[in-house]
């Protein structure tokens, strides 16, 4: 689907597409959050996967508490991930793989209409789950599914399966003056 011819049929009929946010630039979870509430505007049905995450995001709270009906959300990861070339843990490799089954258990259902899979790139990046298995679960998604990946350092292999990439990248942040994650803005 590398070239994708546009007709009259496909801008009628949704063909699900692989979207990639990446870059170094703030905003490729929002981005994705933002397309999921868009979908439950439309009461499209969403599942979301976010690896390497076990924490109190506000997304979380939001989800539960006014759109379950629509976005499904699930964290799989430690509540701290500090990697900087150091080994990876068995046990990040363990809470990788609980959601890599996740996904593709929502996958199989014919559930939901887009899957995002939050920091999947990292995953890839910092081999906590072998590229292979991650291209496997990309290439089984099925036809009228959107997919959304996102995380920094996206694979060229990523980026030759999505008809939609978008870069962020960083002009500026306050991070660089030790501004720390807010609540209800970063996290």
């Amino acid at each position: 689907m590398d070239n994708i011819e546009i007709t009259k049929k496909s801008q009628t009929e949704n063909p699900g597409f692989i979207h990639v946010y990446t870059g170094n630039g703030k905003g490729k979870t929002t981005a994705a959050l933002g397309l999921a509430l868009r979908a439950a505007g439309r009461k499209k049905q969403v599942y979301i996967a976010q690896f390497l995450k076990k924490m109190p995001y506000g997304e979380l709270d939001s989800i539960h508490l006014h759109l379950k009906e629509f976005i499904t959300i699930e964290q799989f990861g430690l509540p701290e991930f500090h990697h900087t070339g150091s080994q990876v843990t068995t046990e990040e490799r363990n809470a990788a793989m609980q959601g890599i089954h996740a996904v593709q258990k929502a996958m199989d259902s014919n559930t939901y209409d887009i899957i995002i899979l939050d920091e999947i790139n990292v995953l890839a990046y910092f081999k906590i789950v072998e590229l292979e298995i991650l291209l496997d679960l990309i290439d089984k998604k099925p036809y009228p599914m959107e997919l959304i990946l996102t995380g920094r350092n996206a694979p060229q292999e990523f980026i030759e399966r999505a008809q939609l990439v978008t870069e962020m990248k960083e002009i500026k942040h306050y991070y660089t003056h030790g501004i720390q994650a807010r609540d209800g803005i970063e996290r």
